[in-house]
């Protein structure tokens, strides 16, 4: 099961303030992130949303330590994002399943736990135990040629998960996918949030996937991208996906609209 709410607010984990960010281009200076201010709770599954360009994967990378901000601050696990990083705190999922074709799933998956030189016997029950998470036991044998793309990205987040990190980190895993295969692992990504309770970091454009899987969704401007608005999705533990047609959801998919619609008026 997903975290009580007091539970999920007892410790903040991802702490961000007054954090800008410019890149210096040859035709001069790129403004991607402006004045974020962001604090995310242990257990949240928390949604960044909107338009292309806005800085969400930006964002997202600079919590990741791929990216560094001119200005501002940012705490991961009470440490700097380098610090998180070598310490592993995460797991990245990137878009794209970025698996390596010439090794099986389970070899894809084991590379980052022989990196930090975990024994086979380890590796051997971590795959198995995460294959099974992900709904994939069976398919370890495979390359990923042999799986659809809803497969590959299953495969992914499993890779992420293989050495337990604090939070998951992922960069709209399923915007390529159709939308049928995309429905199907939203509700396992919901599945798997319960039973692992990660904090969650999630990229989207899609306003009912961001409503379906978030306890919290942040809703950005354009460049330079700015938070217009937080919001949060009261929708309960348990999210079949008929909830979609329901009134609360619809009520918070609107406010998520709108609140793309004036962040574009404000710029």
């Amino acid at each position: 099961m997903a975290p009580e709410r007091g539970e999920a607010n007892a410790q903040t984990v991802i702490d961000i303030k007054d954090l800008s960010l410019v890149f210096e281009t040859n035709d001069g200076p790129v403004h991607a992130l402006s004045n974020i201010d962001l604090a995310v709770k242990r257990g949240e599954f928390v949604s960044f949303i909107g338009p292309s360009g806005c800085g969400k994967t930006t964002l997202m990378r600079v919590v990741a330590d791929l990216e560094e901000p001119t200005s501002g601050s940012v705490t991961v696990n009470g440490k700097t994002p380098e610090q998180a990083r070598l310490d592993r705190s995460y797991g990245y999922v990137f878009q794209a399943a970025a698996l390596f074709p010439w090794r099986t799933i389970e070899d894809n998956i084991s590379l980052p736990l022989e990196i930090m030189r975990f024994s086979k016997a380890e590796r051997r029950e971590r795959i198995e135990k995460n294959l099974a998470l992900v709904n994939l036991s069976g398919f370890d044998k495979k390359y990923p040629w042999q799986l659809s793309g809803g497969m590959q990205q299953r495969a992914s987040i499993a890779r992420a998960l293989s050495f337990d990190p604090d939070m998951l980190l992922m960069d709209e895993p399923f915007g390529a996918l159709d939308e049928i295969v995309r429905d199907h692992l939203n509700e396992q990504l919901l599945k798997l949030w319960a039973a692992t309770r990660k904090t969650v970091i999630f990229v989207t454009h899609s306003i009912p996937e961001a409503v379906f899987l978030s306890t919290k969704i942040v809703v950005m401007s354009p460049r330079p991208g700015r938070i217009h608005e937080i919001i949060d999705c009261d929708l309960g533990r348990d999210r079949p996906l008929e909830i979609r047609e329901s009134e609360a959801f619809l009520k918070i998919a609107h406010r998520v609209r709108e609140g793309l619609r004036l962040g574009h008026i404000h710029e």
